[in-house]
C-alpha cells in the first residue's frame, strides 16, 4: 500500500489493517494535518496563556466580544440527525470486541465508542478499534469469552447508535508522521472513522456522528467543524450528515456553551455534561489559587454542589434555547455481587437521573449495560412517548459567572481516606492503561482516564496548598504521600514491583512543582 507523499507509519500494521488504513484515509488524514495542524498549535498555545492570565489574577467569564451570538434569538442548531432523535440513555465504553458487542445490544439508544478516556492509545487499540466499529456495522464481529460464551449482535433495530469519541486535540498520534511531525491524535481517529465506518453508516440510513472531548473554547469548536467540512466535501457527501455532541467538562467551555453551538450549527447534536473532566479542570485552570478553589474528597463533590448545579442548569437552558439535545453525566457504578453494595448503587444512580430528568436533560450515561434499564425507567417516566424534552426551554434559569466561580461553597473535607483513595484509584489505573486497558473496576466504579486525572489532580493540589486532613489530622507532604503510596500498592495484588511505572508515572504528576496539563501525555511516552 502506497502512502501519501509525506506520511509515514511508523507502528507495526496488524492483521486486517489494510481495511481502516485505506489510501482515502490517508489522503485525508494529510489533507486535515497539512490545513489544520498549525491552528490546533496555536490553540493549544492559547490553552497556555489562558492559564498563565488565571494565575496573574484574572478571572473566567462571558465573553464581552460573543455577546451577539448570545444575544442573538434568532439561530438554532440543526434538527437531530437520524437515529440521534430519542437519547434517554446512553451508554459508554471502549471498543473493545466484548464491549462492541454488550454496548449495541445493552438497550441503550446511544454507545458512545470510546477512542479517549476509556480506551488507551496503544496503536494496536487505534487500529483494532477501529476495525471492530466497521464490522459492527457491517455486522461481521463475533466474540467467545474464554468460558466458551458467544457474543453476537442483535438485529439491526435493537441497536444502539454509534457515536464515537476521537481523542482530545492534546494528544498526538506517534505512529503517524506528516511530513516529519507527529499527527494529532484527534484528526487521526476522526479520519480513519469517517472515511471508512462513517460511510457504511450512512449508507445504513444514519451518519458519522462524534462526541468531542476537552475543548476550552469556541474556536476549538471552529476547528472541529473546519475538519468536518473539509472531511465532507473531499468524501463528496452534504455538509450537515457529520453530526458531534460536545462535551462540555472544561471550565473555560462553561463560560462558552452558546458559542460552541454556535460553531457546530449545522453539525451540531447537542452538549453533554462531564462530572470528573470539569472537577478536573478546575483544578488545572486555577492551579495556582488552591484555596480559593479547593475541592473535597472526589466522591463528595455530587452534581447537587453549588458550583456543579449552576453548571448542569445553564447547560441545559442553553442546549434548549438554541433546540439541541442537553445530555446528562456519567453514572459510572457497576453492578455487584454484595446485595448491599448493589442496591446502594442503584439508589445513587436513580436519584442522579432522577434529577436530572427533572432538570430538563434529554438523556443520560451509564458505564455498564446493568445500569440501563434504571436509566431509561427514570427517563420515561418524565418523558413519557416524547423522544427528548427539548421544547422545556428552562427560561426560569438565570447563571452567573460568580456562581459557576463558586467552589469554595462546597461542602465536604478532604480526608485521609480520600487520599488514600485517590492514590490508590490513580496507581491502580496507571498500570491498566498502560498495559493497553483504558476501562476499570475498581472499588465498584467504572474508571477512566478522567477519574484518573481528578484523581491525581487533588493529590496535587492539596500537596501545594498545605492540607491538613479532617479525620487524621495529618498535614498533606510528600514524605506522607510517598508512605500511603507504598501501603496502597501492598494492598494490591500481585509483587509490589508490578506497579513500578504506575507508580512513577503518577508520583510524577502528581507531586511534581509543576503541575501537568494531562497525564496520559507523560504515560503515552512510556508506552510502546
Amino acid at each position: 500500500m502506497a502512502n501519501p507523499s509525506g506520511l509515514e507509519i511508523t507502528g507495526d500494521l496488524p492483521d486486517r489493517h489494510e481495511e481502516v488504513l485505506t489510501p482515502s484515509a490517508f489522503e485525508l488524514i494529510t489533507t486535515l494535518h497539512r490545513q489544520l495542524a498549525d491552528r490546533r498549535l496555536e490553540l493549544l498555545a492559547a490553552r497556555q496563556e489562558r492559564v498563565q492570565a488565571l494565575a496573574d489574577g484574572g478571572t473566567l467569564d462571558f465573553g464581552p466580544e460573543t455577546a451577539g451570538i448570545r444575544e442573538d434569538d434568532s439561530w438554532q442548531v440543526a434538527p437531530p440527525a437520524p437515529g440521534l432523535l430519542d437519547r434517554r440513555v446512553e451508554i459508554t465504553g471502549p471498543t473493545d470486541k466484548k464491549m462492541t458487542i454488550n454496548a449495541l445490544n445493552s438497550g441503550a439508544k446511544v454507545w458512545l465508542a470510546d477512542q479517549e478516556d476509556a480506551n488507551t492509545p496503544r496503536w494496536e487499540s487505534v487500529i483494532g478499534g477501529q476495525l471492530n466499529l466497521l464490522d459492527a456495522i457491517n455486522r461481521t464481529i463475533d466474540y467467545t469469552a474464554e468460558n466458551g460464551k458467544d457474543y453476537k449482535l442483535l438485529p439491526d433495530d435493537e441497536l444502539a447508535t454509534i457515536v464515537v469519541r476521537p481523542r482530545g486535540w492534546h494528544l498526538p498520534e506517534k505512529h503517524i508522521r506528516i511530513d516529519g511531525k507527529e499527527a494529532s491524535g484527534s484528526l487521526v481517529d476522526f479520519a480513519l472513522y469517517v472515511a471508512t465506518a462513517g460511510l457504511r453508516q450512512i449508507e445504513k440510513g444514519a451518519g458519522p456522528y462524534f462526541y468531542l472531548p476537552k475543548m476550552e473554547s469556541h474556536l476549538e469548536a471552529r476547528l472541529w467543524n473546519d475538519a468536518f467540512v473539509i472531511a465532507q466535501d473531499f468524501l463528496d457527501i452534504p455538509r450537515g450528515t457529520i453530526r458531534a455532541t460536545v462535551l462540555i467538562e472544561t471550565y473555560p467551555a462553561a463560560f462558552e456553551m452558546e458559542e460552541i453551538l454556535y460553531e457546530l450549527r449545522e453539525h451540531s447534536a447537542g452538549l453533554n455534561a462531564g462530572r470528573w473532566d470539569y472537577m478536573f479542570s478546575v483544578i488545572k485552570s486555577f492551579r495556582t489559587r488552591g484555596r480559593d478553589f479547593m475541592l473535597p474528597d472526589r466522591n463528595s463533590v455530587t452534581m447537587a454542589v453549588p458550583f456543579m448545579r449552576a453548571y448542569t442548569e445553564l447547560l441545559v437552558r442553553t442546549c434548549h434555547k438554541r433546540g439541541a439535545h442537553a445530555i446528562g453525566g456519567m453514572a459510572a457504578f457497576i453492578p455487584s455481587k454484595d446485595r448491599e453494595i448493589n442496591e446502594a448503587a442503584f439508589a445513587k444512580v436513580r436519584a442522579d437521573k432522577t434529577r436530572e430528568a427533572n432538570d430538563g436533560f434529554d438523556g443520560s450515561w451509564v458505564a455498564h449495560p446493568g445500569m440501563v434499564e434504571v436509566c431509561k425507567e427514570v427517563f420515561t417516566s418524565v418523558l413519557g412517548d416524547r423522544p427528548n424534552q427539548i421544547d422545556r426551554k428552562r427560561e426560569d434559569v438565570h447563571v452567573t459567572a460568580a456562581q459557576l466561580l463558586d467552589v469554595a461553597a462546597t461542602p465536604g473535607d478532604v480526608t485521609e481516606e480520600g487520599l488514600r483513595n485517590n492514590i490508590s484509584v490513580g496507581i491502580q489505573y496507571l498500570t491498566a492503561w498502560l498495559g493497553g486497558l483504558g476501562a476499570v473496576a475498581i472499588f465498584n466504579l467504572m474508571e477512566d482516564a478522567a477519574t484518573a486525572e481528578i484523581s491525581r489532580s487533588q493529590v496535587w493540589q492539596w500537596l501545594h496548598n498545605d492540607v491538613t486532613l479532617a479525620d487524621s489530622g495529618h498535614k498533606v507532604t510528600r514524605a506522607l504521600i510517598d508512605r500511603i503510596v507504598e501501603e496502597e500498592i501492598a494492598k494490591l495484588p500481585g509483587d509490589p514491583s508490578d506497579y513500578d511505572d504506575a507508580r512513577t508515572t503518577f508520583l510524577e504528576v502528581a507531586v511534581a512543582d509543576e503541575y501537568a496539563d494531562f497525564l496520559t501525555l507523560p504515560a503515552y511516552e512510556r508506552m510502546p
